[in-house]
């Protein structure tokens, strides 16, 4: 087994069938949509008889909070520690539980859900609930840089900029799949700044100008584009991506070949896998990572590795996932 799996015999004991379960719930993503959230995953525990509470996150700046709040609570009663909501609100969460001993249990509420769905989770909010009720622990690989875990990706140069565009189209128009391929597509044909960057991974050293460096730990999202190190997710690596000088019109052609399938194909695409890999933006102490949806500020080197040990999810039983899509 891989050295971060194999961490799996320090996870502390598997919660008790019956464990309490705390709900961590962005209250201010939208409160009506948050008490209608509440009410139902509230009537399905009362069904089951299983206890639980909800942890509000009352506004911006404050979910580290109270997602420590929860993982205090879980691991004072055997708990589980339960994050409802988008990329961001699950990293957060992650964050939080990792390392805690305690088990970590989602239910995604995002546009794409990639974790969620990679794991036969489904996205419809009864659906989840109902098999987080019957569900058992595994523990699953996560990604680190700097030492803040990612679920998904984690990333610089132009996909900080295209998540950043994105979500202020999303505040303009709403948020759906369509608004987020259009905002990428309008932000890829302002073009992108190149970066610098001295990289040093398994040994090998070298200086390379990029406009994005991508490290993916989710199979579902590089399958999706065409990039055939997704086969080794999960088992030890991480997979990066990173695009050659090019274009305005050949990042349009990137971005296409993306939507079929066939990015791996692309002459101006490198990906490659590691374990751990260390990045220095040249002339930045601080840079832009994109972070599973979130844009953060960290300083630099960047180190991007497999997480020490894997993050122990709570998974429906095999009956009631759903089929990776």
């Amino acid at each position: 087994m891989d050295a971060p799996l194999a961490a799996a015999d320090r996870i502390r004991t598997p919660p008790a069938p019956d464990a309490p379960l705390y709900i961590v719930i962005n209250g201010a993503s939208g409160q009506q949509d948050a008490d209608a959230t509440c009410d139902t995953l509230a009537r399905l525990c009362d069904e089951a008889g299983r206890r639980h509470a909800f942890l509000r996150v009352p506004g911006p700046g404050q979910i580290d909070r109270v997602a420590a709040g929860a993982v205090a609570r879980a691991r004072a009663d055997g708990g589980i520690v339960v994050a409802v909501g988008g990329d961001g609100t699950l990293n957060a969460v992650a964050q939080a539980v990792f390392g805690s001993g305690c088990a970590y249990a989602v239910l995604p509420q995002g546009t794409f859900n990639y974790f969620g769905r990679t794991h036969g989770i489904p996205q419809d909010l009864e659906a989840a609930m109902r098999g987080l009720l019957q569900a058992s622990v595994t523990p699953v690989q996560v990604g680190r840089v700097n030492g803040r875990v990612f679920l998904v990706n984690a990333s610089l140069g132009l996909y900080p900029k295209l998540l950043e565009d994105r979500e202020a189209a999303k505040q303009e128009y709403g948020r759906s799949r369509g608004v987020a391929l259009l905002s990428a597509l309008r932000t890829l044909a302002s073009g992108a700044r190149r970066l610098a960057l001295d990289i040093a991974s398994g040994g090998d050293q070298r200086r390379v100008r990029t406009s994005t460096l991508f490290v993916g730990n989710n199979a579902l999202q590089l399958a999706r584009i065409g990039i055939d190190e997704a086969a080794v997710l999960g088992q030890g690596e991480l997979a990066g991506l990173m695009i050659k000088p090019a274009s305005r019109r050949a990042l349009l052609g990137l971005a296409l070949r993306g939507a079929l399938g066939r990015l791996g194909a692309a002459e101006n695409i490198e990906s490659f896998v590691f374990r751990k890999m260390t990045v220095a933006p040249r002339g930045r102490r601080r840079i832009k990572v994109a972070i599973d949806g979130e844009v953060v500020w960290m300083r630099s080197p960047l180190v991007f590795e497999v997480a020490p040990e894997p993050l122990p999810l709570m998974l429906p039983p095999p009956e009631l996932r759903v089929a990776v899509e």
